[in-house]
């Protein structure tokens, strides 16, 4: 059994040239030490010094020198529109201060499927439509520098100011 123990975040190599690939829900993509199976069925340890969230794209270097992709796999999405931008940015908020994985699409949010924040969002003037899709939500200005500060492990809803600046 191989290990991994750096990562190579997408974009920094070339994902033509890979060995495998691992397919991980966004749970599964947070982690420092997991037992993980490849497509070619193949197990391999992530071992990295610490919790590390995984990019849809990012390379696992195996001590072997091979490299296995990273990739998204699909989970029970909603895609949220609205008509306007301005309409887009106030549903976008009323989801981070719910402190909700949002992934950011341009014209579009994606969250995970659930039907009360849909009802919120279709209250405030946007769609939300149940999709099937790789979920990769962005990881919060605390998250990808491995501060201390994470609310993906929590779940509550609230209005509160932070003092994050």
């Amino acid at each position: 059994m191989q290990r991994a123990y750096r990562i190579v975040r997408a974009g920094h190599f070339d994902p033509l040239i890979v060995d495998d690939r691992v397919v991980l829900d966004q749970d599964r993509r947070h982690r420092r030490r997991i037992m993980l199976e490849t497509l070619k069925g193949h197990h391999i340890l992530l071992d990295l010094p610490e919790a590390t969230r995984l990019r849809h794209g990012d390379g696992l270097v195996l001590t072997n020198g091979q490299t296995v992709l990273v990739e998204a796999a699909d989970e029970d999405l909603h895609e949220i529109t609205t008509p306007t931008l301005a309409g887009l940015v106030r549903i976008a908020w009323h989801l981070g201060n719910r402190h909700l994985p949002t992934q950011l699409m341009g014209n579009r949010l994606r969250i995970r499927a659930d039907h009360v924040i849909a009802d919120m969002a279709q209250g405030l003037g946007g769609t939300a439509t149940p999709i099937r899709a790789p979920f990769d939500p962005e990881g919060g200005a605390y998250s990808e520098a491995g501060g201390g500060h994470d609310h993906h492990h929590h779940d509550h809803d609230h209005t509160h100011e932070h003092g994050h600046d």
